[in-house]
């Protein structure tokens, strides 16, 4: 039975763990997805954004059209995008195996491991031991139990977001199933490109976990470009020669059935740890099946850590990595550990249009019993919003009234993910709304003038 100073299992954000530091150890590295590097490179964060981008291009000229710019109708060329785009991400993933594969201390195993004992793991019937154990294995689409969805798949008429961004030829039409990001995501890159898109959302609005007046624009802009069918329950999958149809129920309690090639199954993800029987190893796990971690990224058995979608509710890359690096750090340093730093936690949807959060909904601060002062500043209220011709996007920021401490910040609209980045500093750093606000320059006109008026709309209580 071989044994290792450590094991790392899943080869995303654990994979940055084993740097030039670790080189005296021995190092036991698994990794069983189709394409070395996790999810984020191979099927994630990256080639969305990468198809987003194209995506983007391809509504240019509807958008142009507004500012009396008239162009030709746009075509996408789906083969030339998605070679694009994995002829670039493939070799970085093959580069980083045989980095791995060749490293001296480093043994790769390209296979699924499971826990038959504390720290103790069965991988191709055989099994090893090591001293400290980093389970960093990711998560998974989840698949609803939904009858005919497994024949669907067998048939390839059914796909997840691992599956679907590398289709040979472009879908003339497709049925998603799912609400959240990467059903946005995907509704918005297959529609630009020409797909007829249906969503059947269980839930009435897309985006359902934003902020409320963010879910209902969102919600609204998506009719624009697709069919959205909300209140949908789905009963039965059926895959035939053409395609495949997908029966349920409709809000009335009226049966219904939808049409296309191919249907994506978009209903979130599931943490790893089951496949890897870790309660076997001593390891707990939550009601939702995620490991459970302090805040130093221990879990309940002695000399295991988890990092990143196994254990958090984030499932966010940079997450994981800056989990990876409190790990790294507590390997290497065991008698000065360091702590997960998970406050002012920022996300972006990619969808159109694009979407960023941080921090607490108008809603949830209520509900904390908190005293708020709430303000909702349209793009198009700055003169780079009248550039935009804007009139759906928004930027909303909730405070503390009395304190001014920034509770939480919502924007949907162009550059989203970029406009809340100030807004995500300030909360990081404890700058309150009114300093931000008259604190600094703020360049005009740019489309930060936003935020900055959204600061100054806040009704805060006056200092004494």
């Amino acid at each position: 039975m071989p044994h290792y100073d450590l094991c790392v299992i899943g080869t995303g954000s654990g994979n940055s763990i084993v740097d030039e530091r670790f080189a005296d150890l021995s190092v036991a590295m698994l990794d069983d997805g189709v394409h070395f590097g996790g999810t984020c490179l191979n099927v994630g964060c990256i080639p969305t954004k990468m198809f987003v981008l194209p995506a983007d291009a391809a509504r240019t000229p509807g958008e142009a059209a507004r500012l009396g710019v008239h162009l030709g109708a746009a075509t996408a060329d789906w083969p030339a995008i998605r070679d694009r785009i994995f002829g670039r991400i493939d070799p970085i993933s093959a580069g980083g195996e045989a980095y791995r594969a060749h490293a001296p201390n480093v043994t790769l195993h390209r296979s699924t491991g499971r826990f038959v004992a504390p720290k103790t793991l069965e991988v191709d019937g055989k099994s090893l031991t090591a001293d400290q154990f980093v389970i960093a294995a990711g998560s998974r689409p989840t698949i609803p139990a939904i009858d005919g969805l497994a024949d669907a798949f067998a048939a390839g008429r059914a796909h997840t977001s691992d599956t679907i961004m590398r289709l040979d030829e472009l879908p003339k039409s497709l049925v998603i199933l799912g609400s959240g990001f990467i059903a946005a995501e995907f509704a918005h890159v297959f529609s630009a490109f020409g797909t007829q898109v249906t969503i059947c959302a269980r839930s009435g609005v897309m985006l359902r976990q934003e902020d409320a007046d963010l879910s209902r624009r969102y919600t609204e802009a998506v009719r624009d470009y697709t069919t959205f069918v909300g209140g949908f329950q789905a009963d039965r999958v059926e895959a035939h020669a053409g395609g495949v149809r997908l029966h349920g129920t409709a809000p009335t309690g009226d049966t219904c059935s939808l049409d296309a090639e191919l249907i994506l199954v978009a209903t979130g993800r599931t943490p790893n740890g089951d496949r890897l029987a870790v309660g076997n190893a001593g390891v707990e796990t939550d009601a939702a099946g995620r490991v459970v971690v302090d805040a130093s990224q221990r879990t309940t058995a002695d000399g295991v850590w988890a990092l990143g979608d196994v254990c958090g509710p984030w499932q966010l890359k940079h997450v994981a990595n800056h989990e990876a690096r409190v790990v790294q750090h507590n390997l290497l340093h065991p008698d000065d550990l360091v702590e997960a730093n998970h406050h002012a936690i920022p996300h972006a949807v990619f969808g159109h249009p694009q979407v960023a959060a941080v921090g607490l909904t108008e809603d949830q601060a209520r509900a904390g019993g908190r005293d708020i002062a709430v303000a909702v500043q349209p793009y198009g209220t700055t003169a780079y919003g009248w550039a935009l011709e804007d009139t759906t996007s928004v930027a909303k920021v909730v405070a503390d009234r009395v304190t001014g401490e920034i509770l939480g910040a919502h924007v949907i609209g162009p550059q989203a993910s970029t406009l809340i980045q100030p807004l995500i500093q300030a909360m990081a750093t404890g700058l309150d709304a009114a300093t931000m606000a008259r604190g600094q320059y703020w360049i005009h006109p740019g489309l930060t003038e936003v935020v900055e008026n959204a600061l100054l709309a806040l009704d805060l209580e006056k200092p004494r």
